[in-house]
C-alpha cells in the first residue's frame, strides 16, 4: 500500500521564488464525489496520472497513482471531470535535504498559495523557512478535492 506523508502550509510572500530550481502547469479534475476516497486525472505537459487518494485529514493519506494516456486524460477532464477545474503552477524549492512543492492556483482558485512538504514519517523534523505561514493540513478547505467543489475565491477573506 503506498502511503503518502504530507504537511501544507500558507505563504506569506514571493521571497521564495529565488529558490525555484523548476516548475511544472498542472490541470486536474476530480471524478468522483468522494465517500472513501478522491479519483483524480492530472495533465502535466504530454503525461498524465490518474490518482486514487483516501479521503482523510491530516499529515498520512492513503495514495495510488498511475500513468496513462495524456488523450484519455484530456477527455476525462473534458467530458468526466466536475467542475471547476484545478489549474495551477507547481514550483520546487529545496531547502535543506527537502523539496517544498509550492502550488499557485488560477482560475477560480487565484490567490490561493500553498506550499507542501512530503515527509518519511510523520514526525520527522525539517527547516520552516521563512516564507512559510499558517500550517493548513487539517483544513479540508485547502485540499484539491475540496477546491474543485468550493473554490478559494467563494470564501476567502
Amino acid at each position: 500500500m503506498a502511503l503518502e506523508i504530507e504537511r501544507k502550509f500558507l505563504v506569506l510572500n514571493e521571497s521564495w521564488r529565488n529558490s525555484v530550481r523548476d516548475s511544472a502547469y498542472f490541470r486536474q479534475g476530480y471524478l468522483n464525489n468522494e465517500i472513501h476516497c478522491s479519483v483524480r486525472v492530472r495533465v502535466c505537459g504530454d503525461r498524465a496520472w490518474l490518482n486514487i487518494k483516501s479521503v482523510t485529514i491530516g499529515t498520512q493519506r492513503q495514495e495510488f497513482e498511475y500513468e496513462i494516456p495524456a488523450n484519455d486524460a484530456h477527455t476525462m477532464l473534458s467530458t468526466l471531470s466536475r467542475r471547476p477545474l484545478i489549474e495551477k503552477t507547481r514550483y520546487f524549492v529545496d531547502v535543506g535535504p527537502h523539496t517544498w512543492e509550492i502550488d499557485v492556483f488560477e482560475g477560480d482558485n487565484t490567490g490561493l498559495v500553498v506550499a507542501e512538504i512530503e515527509l518519511g514519517n510523520p514526525d520527522e523534523t525539517f527547516e520552516k523557512p521563512g516564507w512559510l505561514g499558517e500550517e493548513v493540513t487539517y483544513d479540508p478547505r485547502y485540499y484539491n478535492t475540496s477546491l474543485s467543489t468550493n473554490p478559494y475565491n467563494s470564501w476567502q477573506d
